[in-house]
């Protein structure tokens, strides 16, 4: 439609005036790649309910994993897994339930779990670590 529009914004992106992709874009990317690798199923990016979210939904051995993805670029702000507290993972516990009602799945195969990725400053490999049922709602059962 736009013929121009593509070369334009990778020019403006090789001068650096536009971002090509986010921090978080990034380590969601990363995450999948990482979960698909250990043998998950991604099934759902994103999935958001009214006071809840996920980053990722996956399966795997009749499990069903939300993800919360959480990246850092230097180590200025602390740790990622650092940056997740109790309100955001009921949040993504909250999502993984809704997602279970809506297709039919037991409530008893959901976990939470967190994806943590640190992006060295400069580039090169980032450092992912995965910490599995970590993510409750106490609350609820």
């Amino acid at each position: 439609m736009f013929p121009l529009l593509r070369p334009a914004l990778d020019l403006l992106t090789r001068l650096g005036w536009v971002r090509k992709e986010s921090a978080g874009t990034r380590g969601e990317s990363l995450a999948a790649k990482f979960l698909i690798s250990q043998g998950y199923r991604i099934e759902c990016r994103n999935f958001r309910i009214k006071g809840g979210e996920a980053d990722l939904i996956a399966t795997r051995d009749g499990l069903v994993v939300v993800v919360e993805v959480k990246t850092r670029s230097g180590g200025r702000f602390g740790s990622p897994a650092q940056a997740v507290d109790r309100r955001k993972g009921r949040r993504v516990i909250r999502a993984g339930r809704a997602y279970c009602r809506a297709k039919g799945i037991s409530l008893a195969t959901l976990r939470g779990d967190l994806v943590a990725i640190e992006l060295p400053p400069g580039g090169g490999d980032p450092q992912i670590r995965h910490y599995r049922g970590v993510l409750t709602d106490p609350g609820r059962g």
